[in-house]
């Protein structure tokens, strides 16, 4: 049963208060807007369109692509469940700088707030926990999410954090929707050494 209190337009400031040492890659719809408003549509930022369930997978081949940043995957719980197998892969290619967060609402927000299945029975971090993810964590609570960034950064990677959230609305942000300039400046900014 959930027990989500969060509301998901503040939790990504509280798990990562230096938006600037990643490069972010972030899902359809409302994780988009969540990751666009965190880091201000940033040139670190690549947040998809179109392509529902692929986020997890893109942000693995960054991840191993440029094994000296740090990457992370920002996904809803219906776009995850989409391509659930990517977590097994990213398990067995096992790449250190990956983190993925599954913003989970419980419901299919997009298309009308249809109850989804993190409402019912599935268990994301049980599921990543299956994959082979060794360092994953759930947070529900205030409590949890004043140790999420301590658990990026002290936990071994690949991470999976489900951070469970209210069926609220997503941050009122409106993101760049011109993708060809978004990919070139997002090129860019993983070219540069200097992110860490």
């Amino acid at each position: 049963m959930r027990q989500a209190t969060l509301d998901r337009r503040d939790v990504l400031a509280r798990i990562f208060p230096d938006p600037d040492r990643y490069l972010f890659i972030s899902g359809l719809a409302g994780p988009a807007r969540d990751t666009a408003g965190l880091t201000k549509d940033g040139a670190n930022t690549f947040t998809m369109a179109g392509a529902m369930g692929a986020a997890t997978t893109v942000g693995l081949g960054l991840a191993l692509s440029a094994p000296d940043r740090k990457v992370a995957v920002v996904t809803g719980d219906g776009e995850l469940l989409m391509n659930i197998g990517s977590l097994v892969t990213v398990a067995s290619m096992a790449p250190p700088n990956l983190t993925i967060v599954c913003i989970d609402n419980g419901c299919h927000g997009e298309t009308g707030g249809q109850t989804g299945h993190t409402s019912r029975t599935a268990n994301l971090e049980q599921i990543a926990k299956g994959a082979g993810i060794a360092s994953s964590t759930v947070v529900e609570t205030e409590a949890d999410l004043d140790k999420a960034a301590a658990f990026l950064e002290e936990m071994p990677g690949p991470r999976f954090i489900q951070v469970r959230v209210t069926d609220g609305p997503p941050t009122n942000y409106k993101r760049n929707f011109n993708m060809a300039e978004c990919r070139i400046r997002f090129r860019t900014a993983a070219m540069n050494t200097a992110g860490g």
